[in-house]
């Protein structure tokens, strides 16, 4: 998507209004993961080192859309990006759009960021409310979309807003030029061989990504709870494990592409199981599942399997675990891939990991660094491995 970029873009004197995605996760108050704030950073000061200002908007967790909420607020933002960019990030009022906040806007400098309240504060928000995004287009000369793990959603700031800044620049962060890059432009023409590693816990919210790369890789590697549903559908025996009931006909359509495509679907060959399902419990490694036993992640065989195959690969997609890592002797899977991608990475392979709990996986091992990219998007990361469109990214300039 040929799509223009702020670093393509003058500035000079300029107010630039830029969505970012600071819904970052908070323990106590305090912020539990700033991996989403330091990706902004980029482009924040692409603006400010060319004589613009910025003014930040974003939402946070869930709040009602009536009013303040203490527990939602993005003051602690404000805080952590000031530290992060060595500068005040001013942060006026408990409202997005009233007359503080509007006054603070105006008053900024070039070489000045401000960081509006919590977008969610109100339900115009969510709904896309023309006049909502009206107030808020007030703000900028220009547009920037940085948010991407909320560019699937069709809310007032990243589609009305654009909308309503006729004739101004309306351009891509460099975040969302990257995951652009990585989840859609590189995967549709990779260097092959590529492996895609899925996991995570339902056939039923991987099948768009499953029937969209399965004509672009050479092997898929299943892993998580959604393994037993593909099990399950071969007539193997699950035990106690998740298994979506109501998809094996999906598990039995994928398998099928498959093996039309002439791709390697790869299923698990032993597990670590457990007698219950319980933190803590006490796991062993079995090749079959026995009936009273839930699997709780990949076994040693599997592991090794698969590390195997992403070393001969060129190109690594990876999405979802392979067990709960979380967990203590369910690991085990999920870190093997992960050291398996690292080792690819170094040896000249695109890796990619398309966000959610992979990356989470990944900043608890401290291995992200070593990874070619870790997408910021959840749910954005997978509706874009499934080929799907985005408005809020189709609203944007084209490049000449």
């Amino acid at each position: 998507m040929p799509t223009r970029t702020i670093d393509k873009t003058p500035v000079d004197g300029q107010r630039a209004l830029v969505r970012v995605d600071f819904n970052v996760p908070m323990d106590g108050g305090a912020i539990s993961d700033d991996r989403r704030i330091r990706s902004a950073v980029p482009t924040i000061k692409s603006v400010l080192d060319r004589g613009g200002s910025v003014v930040l908007m974003s939402h946070m967790g869930r709040p009602k859309g009536d009013g303040y909420e203490a527990e939602f607020s993005l003051a602690p933002v404000a805080e952590h990006l000031s530290k992060l960019l060595g500068t005040t990030v001013a942060f006026p009022s408990q409202d997005c759009v009233d007359d503080a906040a509007a006054e603070a806007v105006s008053d900024l400098k070039p070489g000045g960021v401000l960081l509006l309240e919590n977008l969610r504060f109100h339900k115009a928000e969510k709904t896309g409310d023309a006049g909502f995004a009206r107030k808020l287009a007030a703000y900028g000369d220009l547009y920037v979309n940085d948010a991407f793990g909320t560019c699937h959603r069709a809310d007032a700031s990243m589609v009305a807003v654009p909308r309503a800044m006729e004739g101004k620049p309306k351009v891509a962060g460099l975040l969302v030029e990257k995951e652009i890059e990585f989840l859609s432009e590189a995967i549709a023409n990779p260097k092959k061989p590529m492996v895609v590693i899925l996991g995570g816990a339902k056939v039923s919210s991987k099948i768009g990504a499953i029937e969209h790369l399965l004509p672009k890789c050479d092997a898929m590697l299943i892993g998580g709870a959604m393994a037993y549903t593909f099990m399950r559908a071969k007539g193997e025996p699950t035990g106690t494990s998740l298994v979506e009931e109501d998809h094996i006909s999906t598990a039995e359509r994928a398998m099928a592409a498959a093996k039309a495509a002439n791709v390697d679907l790869l299923l698990p060959i032993d597990h670590m199981v457990a007698d219950q399902f319980d933190h803590g419990a006490p796991t062993r490694a079995e090749e079959l599942i026995p009936d009273n036993a839930v699997a709780v992640d990949i076994g040693p065989k599997t592991a090794e399997t698969y590390a195997k195959r992403i070393s001969g690969a060129k190109s690594v997609l990876w999405n979802g675990p392979m067990g709960i890592f979380e967990w203590p002797g369910a690991d085990r899977g999920t870190r093997t891939v992960a050291e398996a991608l690292v080792k690819a990475t170094r040896g000249g392979a695109t890796t990619i990991v398309g966000g959610g709990d992979s990356a989470a996986a990944l900043d608890a091992m401290g291995l992200s660094a070593d990874i070619t990219h870790v997408s910021t998007g959840g749910g954005a990361s997978v509706e874009m491995l499934e080929g799907k469109r985005f408005e809020a990214l189709e609203v944007l300039d084209r490049t000449a």
